[in-house]
């Protein structure tokens, strides 16, 4: 998704060193993934500057396929925990108890959410587009059951 949404943006050419071993572990992953060595490059370094800067959150797959935000120790995306926020009312202690963390681990989604709302709520979208598509293809099938 962050490569999609950077897509509109200006792109600049860096040239890099790099040891020899870690062009051949790009290479070698960028083959198992079906990607392109300098696209594998790109999502590595948005991931680790993304997660530098919030130490507590990692990238995994998500339901679309592609890498997304979500809390260590835990299954949530940063998503989740933030629409849990919500409709706790803003209550950083109702939603760390429902979702059975912390309040520091509610308040490191909190701080990704406030660096990085737009691509955190775009994923949200897709999630629940694909949620709501999921619904309904299930709902057709049980038709077909009768």
């Amino acid at each position: 998704m962050r490569a999609n949404a950077q897509a509109g943006r200006k792109a600049r050419s860096r040239s890099f060193r790099l040891p020899e071993r870690l062009l051949a572990l790009l290479d070698e992953r960028a083959r198992e993934l079906g990607e392109s060595a300098n696209r594998l490059a790109e999502q590595l370094i948005d991931e680790g500057l993304h997660t530098r800067t919030h130490p507590l959150i990692y990238f995994r797959e998500g339901a679309a396929g592609d890498r997304r935000p979500a809390l260590i120790g835990t299954r949530l995306y940063v998503w989740q925990v933030i629409d849990t926020l919500r409709d706790s009312d803003g209550s950083i202690a109702a939603a760390a108890d429902y979702l059975g963390l912390n309040p520091a681990q509610v308040q490191a989604c909190i701080s990704f959410y406030a660096d990085f709302r737009d691509e955190v709520d775009a994923y949200a979208a897709q999630e629940r587009e694909l949620a709501r598509r999921e619904q309904e293809r299930w709902r057709r099938e049980q038709e077909v059951l009768g």
